[in-house]
């Protein structure tokens, strides 16, 4: 239940704060607006490591290094949602993005990538997928 919680507050969070990066670009630019953005996280999370950080950073050595690109990759989406948010509006490009996420999501999961388990998916989750797609099509159909 907790990790339904935590998917619904993550999702609310991210649509906000699309509209917020892209509004704030408006005015102060993209690339500023991603440097704010990137900092403000980097000084609220270096705050609650001090407070709440259970982990060692020197297991670091021991990780796979693909996974540091966790980072660069916050950079790209951040200036993707942004762009995207920016010309297209805000729910046609939230799920384009929500499309995209699930279909990622589900090759790593099939094919138990980076250490995930695999699982195997059925006619359902294609159809679900699909109606997905559909539903932004007919959202973004001018008939």
């Amino acid at each position: 239940m907790l990790g339904f919680i935590y998917a619904i507050i993550s999702g609310i969070s991210m649509s906000l704060q699309g509209v917020f990066n892209t509004r704030l670009g408006e005015k102060i630019g993209t690339w500023e607006t991603n440097t704010l953005v990137q900092l403000t996280g980097l000084i609220i999370t270096l705050i609650v490591t001090v407070f709440v950080g259970k982990g060692d950073f020197k297991a670091l050595s021991g990780a796979n290094k693909i996974y540091l690109l966790g980072g660069a990759l916050g950079v790209v989406i951040i200036f993707t949602v942004m762009m995207s948010i920016g010309s297209l509006g805000t729910t046609c490009a939230i799920g384009i993005i929500l499309v995209s996420q699930l279909v990622t999501a589900a090759i790593i999961d099939y094919f138990g990538l980076f250490g995930s388990e695999k699982i195997n998916f059925t006619l359902k989750e294609f159809i679900g997928v699909a109606i997905m797609i559909i539903g932004i099509i007919v959202f973004k159909w001018k008939g």
